[in-house]
């Protein structure tokens, strides 16, 4: 039997189908005492009712998408700077160039931009003119486009997806901007220069890389062939002016009263874990914990990229290193970790646990040096605790799982959960306290809790941070060891009753 299209209009009836239904009479005219009275139920559909009518989706109507206008160039001065650009590449002697200091280098580049354009007869204004010399400078020995962006202290992500599309983070809100670059080339070779000043590389062979700015931003560079549209920058920006505990009660993350019992935590020495979702702060309060540390403690902190800026006089920062073009001379953040033990350290601070250095962070918590901290990815404080167990059974360690509980249980104090809400703030949605172990249950109590209320009208969330009841947390004997159990005392009734 073959199969094709339906000649004219007839359908073809397949042996032993049922016959094809009879047309449906016409409706009625309409009846109003019919109308008046209540319709009888549907009955169910059998099998030989019509099929119901599809449920139409709605689609959305996407906007178009505003851009936030950092600067008022046009097309036609992007096509001026890149020909001056171009000029300025053919003159200038590079190798002379490098041998300068900043300064110096940036009054040679614009004495001879402007005789470019005096040669060229460019008609520009004379803000025209002094915007392109810093463009340009900024392009030869900065970081091009991205220097606006980097001198605002309200953006707290810059986001680069080729040379086109560049995104940044204000208020907790992303934004698209009309910032672009002249070519991939460019945007490349600015990826190059910031992963450069910490002894990293970043190129086809290493297409991917972690670095930091000058001031401790974070970055991460992918190039192709891994990213198709062009290199692909992002940068997680840090306030020039490192933010205080009190900031954060400023800004509503936490009350006085949960700032006051975060506070007792960090002096009195209890082993703190900070977890939260990606952006969600967990760096940010990692650094205004460590600013309750006695000046005179031995202090080391482990990072993948050096980020966190403790202002205590002892301080020793690490770093891990990523493996060389021979897949060599890698060191791991559990090197850091293991390496630490042997330096004497009161604190040891870990910027991000992800793997098996977890094994040895908890290890160094139960051996004498009390206040240590670190931060991980989990979505609650529970999840953070099963998240430390995973990674140290998936470093190889052929440990049972109670032994692995056992020993969070006397490491981890104080699980202190922070996260992003959809509106962009930022809150410290509890602190809870490791009690101690039951079965094979870690039990917990959390002593903080943000409970959301609502929504203002401008779509802002409306929430308070309550206490639990907790009158006598198990850190009560560490806080009265450093003599704190009165302000304790107080901050606990505070938050009680709030």
């Amino acid at each position: 039997m073959a199969f094709g299209k339906r000649s004219g209009s007839a359908a073809t009836t397949l042996p032993g189908a049922p016959p094809a239904a009879a047309p449906a009479p016409k409706p009625a005219a309409p009846n109003p005492a019919a109308a008046a009275t209540p319709a009888a139920p549907k009955a169910a559909a059998g099998p030989g009712a019509a099929p119901a009518a599809p449920v139409k989706l709605k689609t959305p109507e996407f906007k178009p998408e505003p851009v936030r206008k950092v600067n008022q160039h046009s097309d036609q001065y992007y096509a001026t700077k890149t020909t001056i650009f171009n000029a300025l590449i053919d003159t200038i002697d590079l190798s002379q160039l490098a041998q300068l200091d900043i300064e110096s280098a940036r009054e040679e580049i614009r004495d001879i931009v402007v005789e470019i354009i005096s040669i060229k007869n460019v008609v520009m204004s004379i803000s025209e003119q002094e915007y392109l010399l810093d463009d340009i400078c900024n392009d030869v020995l900065g970081y091009g486009p991205l220097e606006p962006l980097l001198a605002r202290d309200d953006i707290a992500d810059i986001m680069v997806n080729g040379a086109d599309t560049t995104y940044i983070e204000v208020n907790g809100k992303i934004e698209r901007t009309n910032i672009r670059f002249r070519d991939n080339a460019q945007l490349m070779n600015i990826c190059q220069r910031i992963v450069s000043q910490v002894g990293r590389r970043v190129d086809e062979s290493s297409p991917i890389c972690d670095a930091r700015l000058l001031d401790g931003s974070r970055v991460n560079v992918i190039a192709p062939p891994l990213a198709i549209d062009g290199p692909t920058l992002t940068i997680r920006k840090f306030k020039k002016d490192k933010l205080k505990l009190h900031d954060l009660v400023r800004f509503g993350s936490i009350s006085e009263a949960g700032a006051e019992v975060l506070r007792i935590i960090g002096h009195s020495r209890c082993n703190v874990l900070i977890s939260g979702g990606t952006g969600s702060g967990k760096t940010t309060l990692l650094n205004c914990l460590t600013g309750f540390i006695e000046p005179g403690e031995r202090v080391i902190t482990c990072e993948d990229s050096a980020e966190l800026q403790l202002q205590q006089p002892h301080v020793v920062r690490l770093e891990t290193r990523p493996p060389n073009i021979e897949g060599s001379g890698e060191i791991t953040m559990r090197d850091l970790v293991k390496n630490c033990l042997r330096m004497r350290p009161e604190r040891i601070i870990v910027g991000e646990v992800r793997g098996p250095e977890a094994f040895d962070l908890l290890q160094a918590m139960n051996t004498g040096h009390d206040g240590s901290m670190g931060t991980l990815h989990a979505n609650s404080a529970r999840e953070a605790l099963s998240r430390v167990e995973s990674m140290i059974t998936m470093g190889g360690f052929s440990l049972p799982a109670k032994t692995i509980r056992e020993m969070i249980v006397g490491s981890i104090d104080v699980v202190v959960q922070a996260s992003r809400l959809r509106d962009g703030s930022r809150r410290i949605m509890g602190i809870t306290e490791v009690l101690g172990l039951e079965g094979d249950t870690i039990v917990l109590q959390d002593i903080l809790k943000y409970e959301i209320d609502g929504e203002d009208d401008n779509g802002r969330i409306i929430g308070r941070h309550r206490g639990m009841g907790i009158g006598r947390p198990r850190f009560w004997e560490r806080a009265s060891y450093y003599n704190m159990e009165r302000e304790l005392a107080a901050a606990l009734d505070s938050l009680n009753n709030a």
